[in-house]
Parts: C-alpha cells; structure tokens; sequence
C-alpha cells in the first residue's frame, strides 16, 4: 500500500461531519480495532472544501479516542496520510491521521464602549 502525506493547509477549512466513531473489525462480534500499539481505532468524518468547490467527506481514521470533537466543529488534522488500496476489483484511498483535535472559536470582540 503506497502512502502520500498529505498537506492539510491547502485543504481549506477542515470540519467534522460526523463526531468519533470506534472502528469495528468484526461486524459479526462487534470487536473493536486496535492499532499496533493495542489503542483502539476510531474514524472521524469531515468535510473538505478548497478554493469554494464542492464540499467531500472523508474518513479519518485516528489512534485512541479524539476528545473535544463535535458534529459541525472546525478541526485540525495532524499528520494526515493517504493510503491507496485495492483488493480484487474493488480500490480506493484510506485516510490516517496522528492527531485530530478541535480549532478553539476566537473570542468575540467587544466594541468599545459596551456595558458588560
């Protein structure tokens, strides 16, 4: 499987489409992925949108739990790595990140002169 590190600051605003998910292996007994490292797998689904064109949604998947992600959030991905795939007719992309975690909103400003 080829890996193609992937530069995140031109991929526009990054934003989470669906909060973490645990990973499953195994429909059947519902185990949890682990990573090598024995953490469970999580995915991440955000929207994508460069340059304002069509929105895409990804899967990120991530070691242990992201904490602080919502639905609707701006978020920044670290280490974000493409894997292309194929097994027998079927092929596509996979996603992979060290770090997923929550852009903190600025606070608003004040004019000057407000009561507060």
């Amino acid at each position: 499987m080829q890996s193609i590190p992937v530069d995140t600051a031109r991929l526009g605003v990054l934003r989470c489409a669906i909060a973490p998910e645990v990973k499953i292996s195994n429909s059947e007994t519902q185990e949890v992925k682990k990573d090598r490292d024995g953490n469970p797998v999580y995915t991440v689904a955000v929207t994508v949108r460069q340059d304002r064109r069509r929105i895409s949604v990804i899967e990120i998947a991530v070691s242990g739990e992201p904490k602080g992600i919502e639905e609707g959030q701006i978020v920044k991905i670290t280490g974000l790595t493409a894997f292309a795939w194929s097994m027998g007719d079927r092929h596509g992309v996979s996603f992979r990140a060290d770090a997923i975690t929550p852009v903190q909103a600025a606070p608003a400003q004040t004019k000057s002169g407000d009561a507060r």
